[in-house]
């Protein structure tokens, strides 16, 4: 049997290393670039809310686009546009224009979850499907980690407009190569008939919501998991913003680190990251290897990752940085574990024909949460700024996001992991 779905899933992660290493590129300058243009705490969330707000209200537009048009031309078409605005940021000369670059880079981006959980769908049966999104979702911590080496070396050596237009850039070579080897399964020339069989292995599982699948025209209201789903992802997404976001500034205020001494602990919150996504990933699909319903399998991980970020209310009683960055390390870690098993649920219950519009639905959501929790960051950060007490404010964000993933999993349950559980008692 060939295996070359493990050759398209390499494909997905060099995306997504390369859309998170654009998203992260005005955090790690923000120290220069707060000084250069005077921004404050308010200004910069309000730049950061402009990106969430168009990722998400473009994601349902994009989704439904990906699934008319297939994810082949749909991600060229998304990662053309945010490579072009990645490096259009090097044009800003103020606040405005930085807005201007972010609402054109959230738009590009919101193609690329919509268009990876879909060609999962496509190439993988439902038991290796958590691993899949876990190789590819760790690109995202691929793209964290590689920020910090690079980007302040570019800003060191070439001005802060040479980062973005060399990260940018990368985008453009990714393009060719998906136009080269990608096609769906059915079609590709380098897969085998056994491979083929294996990826449709389990396409009339009764744990996948099947009704109408050659239809786009499902009826995804109807079926209660999108409840779960968008509220799983309206709770946590804007948590692992405010990781991504301000982490950097949260170690250089409280820890005075400047932009040489960042690079470190930041390595090492991100690859713990990438360990949670390929561990979260690998732990589900081993607990379904073994004879778990996937449903069963995915309520017990994501369980476990959400009682794993609850560590972060205790950063107040840590008096040194390391044990700082232990903590949130393994909160990292957990969340990116969790994300890569609530884009598997969305994967289980609902057909392929319909998914890119499903996790568009769900992104949608997250970004809802994204664009509102910045603007309480920034004033919560801004007022205890003012009295003196920047660390306070940090540590009621803490308390949040400690809170966050046990609210959502409770939401989970109620509207997909029982009602699930309860089909497959009736079948």
């Amino acid at each position: 049997m060939s295996n070359y779905r493990w050759f398209i899933v390499a494909l997905l992660f060099f995306a997504t290393t390369i859309n998170y290493l654009d998203r992260q590129v005005i955090s790690l300058l923000k120290p220069i670039l707060e000084k250069e243009f005077s921004w404050t705490e308010s200004d910069y969330a309000n730049i950061v809310t402009v990106f969430t707000f168009f990722y998400g209200g473009s994601t349902l537009f994009v989704g439904y686009l990906i699934d008319k048009i297939g994810t082949k031309i749909g991600y060229i078409g998304a990662i053309f546009v945010w490579s072009l605005a990645a490096m259009g940021h090097a044009l800003a000369g103020g606040t405005f224009g930085f807005m201007v670059a972010r609402a054109l880079l959230g738009f590009g981006e919101a193609g690329n979850f919509p268009a990876s959980i879909k060609t999962v769908a496509e190439w993988f049966p439902k038991k290796e499907r958590a691993l899949a999104v876990g190789i590819f979702n760790s690109g995202a911590n691929i793209g964290a980690v590689a920020a910090p080496a690079v980007v302040p070396w570019l800003a060191l050596i070439g001005g802060w407009q040479m980062a973005f237009i060399v990260t940018g850039a990368l985008g453009f070579i990714w393009i060719i190569a998906w136009w080269i080897y990608y096609e769906v399964p059915a079609r590709h020339r380098r897969v085998s008939p056994s491979e083929l069989a294996y990826i449709t292995s389990d396409a009339a599982s009764t744990d996948i919501i099947a009704e109408d699948e050659t239809s786009t025209r499902y009826p995804i209201f109807a079926n209660k998991a999108i409840w779960g789903f968008m509220g799983g992802k309206l709770l946590t997404d804007p948590i692992w913003w405010f990781f991504l976001f301000w982490l950097p500034s949260y170690l250089a205020n409280i820890y005075n680190l400047d932009l040489k001494k960042l690079g470190a602990p930041l390595m090492i919150i991100y690859l713990a990251a990438t360990i949670g996504s390929v561990g979260g990933g690998w732990l589900s699909s081993r607990l379904i290897h073994i004879g778990w319903q996937p449903t069963r399998a995915r309520q017990v991980a994501m369980a476990l990752f959400a009682l794993c970020v609850t560590p972060v209310m205790l950063i107040s009683q840590m008096g040194s940085m390391w044990p700082v960055i232990a903590i949130l390390s393994l909160a990292v870690a957990a969340h990116q574990a969790w994300s890569a098993n609530i884009f598997t649920v969305a994967a289980d219950q609902f057909p392929k024909q319909v998914l890119s519009r499903v996790v568009g639905l769900g992104t949608m959501a997250g970004t809802l949460g994204g664009v509102i929790f910045p603007i309480i960051v920034g004033r919560i950060l801004d007022h205890y700024k003012a009295l003196n007490q920047l660390s306070e404010g940090y540590y009621i964000l803490f308390y949040v996001a400690g809170l966050a993933y046990l609210v959502a999993w409770g939401l989970l349950y109620a509207f997909v992991f029982r009602h699930a559980a309860k089909r497959n008692e009736s079948t």
